[in-house]
């Protein structure tokens, strides 16, 4: 889906990813810088705890007339466990070299809940510890709980017991000034959203704006007609280097399109002159074996010889006419005349065309009775003229000739059509049925339906047709009013 996006739209989406991406990140490393400075606060702070009870330890060792050893424990910490507790406003508990609990400073309904012996592990864990001291991590009740374990030692330095600090962890302060941080933060990241959004509409735009002139200009360029070039002021050296290749490629264009338009030029006139050649020697080849056979027989002395030059002149004039109209027709296609609008009632105009066909199957059909437009008077009997002089030669040997013209208002365009049910047109014909000197039939130049289809071009219309060989062929013919 994202190949199928324009680069406007990619770079545009890159950027608004890009900003979500570094404040998604942003936001993950300051939680986890929050709940590392978490766990770095309360490691500190149990380590200081706990420093300052075996400090108070320390000194009450010191100071007490009980010999300072594991039996004695007890009795030395009857009542300084309690004020120790009190002092640094934390709960311990004293255990002996076994982990047998010997004292806590909770209350007899809390220590009740207290284990009276700890376990191996920990045990072990303090023994094997090089800092001798141990400390349990647990979570109960959705909160972290640490317990560190750490040796009593006499005033010789040697172990008597185990001192035993119990420490819940509260982050609800933290947890509080992290969430109004991350609102703060987050507000933050949506005004840098927004203006991402509309930096990066604006950086898509400028960067692709280059890029779109040369796209437009790519969409109508066309051979058979005068491209411009594309000027840009102070392009990018990327994009600089597309324009001077569009601009070159333009002058390459011009020069194959002047080239090739010689060279169809020269070519159609080449097929021209083919074709009035091969027209010419058609009544050129009677003329002749007219003229030999009347060199042969010529008799000054027969009594019919007046019958026989007058046969002989009518066969001249009939070929000699025949190439006339094989000059006018060549003449009329190669040099139309000037087009004239002239404000016009197609629908009369088209009625006066058909008069001059007095074939009982032709039918005319017209809702309305007027249908203006400016067009040429002349063409537009030539046009209708034509092609029912073509729909006419289709209806060879067909048992219920007919033809039927319509004229229809086609929003801003006027529509003519001819329809017949004629012998249709084969498809391999199709597509040559326009050209100048195509035809289907045993005589004629085939030049209509090319003068037509100049016709109608001219005019900004169109001509199409629809055929089915054995049933019929419809031409419509379609230009503006205007």
């Amino acid at each position: 889906m994202f190949k199928k996006l324009s680069l406007r739209s990619r770079i545009f989406i890159t950027m608004i990813l890009l900003v979500v991406i570094a404040s998604v990140l942003i936001a993950g490393v300051t939680i986890y810088q929050y709940r590392e400075q978490s766990n770095d606060y309360h490691q500190n702070r149990l380590e200081r705890k706990e420093d300052q009870i075996l400090q108070s330890i320390g000194y009450v060792l010191n100071e007490t007339t009980y010999e300072p050893s594991t039996k004695n424990l007890g009795h030395i910490f009857k009542d300084e466990i309690y004020k120790i507790a009190d002092v640094q406003n934390v709960n311990f508990n004293i255990y002996d070299l076994e982990g047998e609990l010997i004292k806590s400073s909770k209350p007899a309904f809390e220590a009740d809940s207290l284990s009276n012996c700890l376990d191996a592990e920990v045990l072990n864990s303090l023994a094997m510890s090089s800092a001798r001291r141990y400390v349990e991590e647990k979570r109960t009740a959705g909160d972290n709980y640490q317990a560190s374990y750490t040796y009593i030692n006499d005033p010789k330095f040697k172990p008597i017991g185990i001192m035993n600090l119990p420490y819940f962890e509260d982050n609800s302060f933290n947890n509080m000034e992290l969430r109004e941080f991350l609102i703060r933060l987050g507000g933050v990241y949506l005004l840098m959203l927004m203006a991402a959004i509309v930096f990066a509409y604006f950086i898509s735009k400028y960067i692709t704006r280059s890029l779109q002139t040369v796209s437009d200009k790519l969409y109508i360029t066309g051979l058979t007609k005068r491209n411009e070039k594309i000027l840009l002021k102070n392009p990018t050296e990327e994009i600089g280097k597309l324009v001077d290749s569009y601009n070159n490629m333009i002058d390459e264009l011009e020069e194959s399109a002047a080239k090739l338009a010689r060279s169809e030029r020269e070519q159609a006139w080449r097929e021209m002159a083919k074709q009035v050649a091969h027209e010419i020697k058609n009544p050129l080849t009677p003329m002749r074996l007219s003229v030999q056979s009347f060199e042969r027989k010529f008799d000054p002395e027969d009594p019919k010889i007046g019958k026989k030059v007058k046969e002989f002149s009518k066969t001249l004039v009939q070929q000699i006419d025949t190439m006339g109209n094989i000059a006018s027709a060549f003449s009329n296609f190669a040099n139309m005349p000037a087009q004239q609008k002239e404000t016009l009632n197609i629908v009369s105009v088209t009625k006066l065309a058909l008069d001059i066909f007095h074939e009982p199957y032709i039918h005319f059909i017209c809702d309305e009775e007027e249908i203006i437009a400016k067009v040429d008077r002349t063409q537009l009997i030539r046009i209708v003229t034509n092609l029912v002089k073509n729909a006419i030669q289709a209806m060879i040997n067909v048992d219920s000739p007919r033809i039927l013209v319509t004229v229809v208002s086609d929003a801003d365009k006027v529509k003519i059509q001819v329809a017949d049910n004629g012998v249709g047109i084969r498809d391999d014909f199709k597509d040559k049925i326009f050209e100048p000197k195509f035809t289907t039939k045993t005589s004629g130049m085939g030049l209509g339906l090319g003068m037509v289809r100049n016709i109608v071009e001219n005019y900004g219309g169109t001509i199409s047709f629809t055929s089915q060989l054995g049933k019929g062929t419809v031409f419509t013919v379609k230009f503006p009013k205007e």
